[in-house]
C-alpha cells in the first residue's frame, strides 16, 4: 500500500513537472508591470492644497522610488465628471513586479533612512492629509502582455 501511494505520489509529479511546459504554452499573454491604483475623493475646496502635497512631498517619493529602481512610472489622474461615490483623482504606480514583503519591509526602511525619518514621525502627516482628502482604496492590476 505503502509503495503504491509512492509510486502514485511520483507519477503525479512526473506528469505535473510535464504539464508546466504545455500550460505556459496555452495562454497568449505573459505577465507584464505591477500597477497600484489608489481612488482619492478631495474633500471640497481642499483640490489646491492636495495638489501641492502631490506636487511636493508625493513627487519626491516617487522619484526616489524611480532613482533606487522600486518604481518604474507614477501618474495622476483627475477624474473628468466624477459622478457619485467616484474619485476625483487616481494616482497610479507601476512597479516592474509583485515584491516580497521582505523587500517591501527593507525599502521602507531605506525610504526613511534617505528621508531622515520614521514610520512613527511620518504618522502625523498621513492622520494630517486626511483633512484634504479622503482615501477611497488602491486596487493592483498586472498587465497581460499578448504575445
Amino acid at each position: 500500500m505503502k509503495m503504491m501511494k509512492s509510486l502514485f505520489v511520483g507519477a503525479a509529479m512526473i506528469v505535473a513537472t510535464l504539464a508546466t511546459p504545455a500550460m505556459a504554452q496555452e495562454w497568449p499573454t505573459k505577465d507584464g508591470s505591477v500597477w497600484v491604483a489608489s481612488r482619492i475623493d478631495v474633500l471640497p475646496g481642499q483640490g489646491p492644497a492636495y495638489l501641492d502635497y502631490l506636487a511636493t512631498e508625493w513627487k519626491k517619493e516617487m522619484e526616489w522610488g524611480k532613482t533606487e529602481g522600486y518604481i518604474l512610472s507614477y501618474r495622476v489622474m483627475r477624474t473628468n465628471h466624477a459622478r457619485q461615490g467616484e474619485p476625483d483623482l487616481v494616482l497610479l504606480i507601476e512597479y516592474k513586479d509583485y515584491s516580497s514583503i521582505a523587500e517591501r519591509a527593507a525599502a521602507g526602511k531605506k525610504f526613511n533612512a534617505a528621508m531622515g525619518t520614521t514610520g512613527r514621525q511620518r504618522a502625523p502627516a498621513n492622520a494630517e492629509r486626511e483633512k484634504i482628502r479622503t482615501s477611497m482604496g488602491s486596487t493592483e492590476y498586472q498587465e497581460l502582455i499578448l504575445k
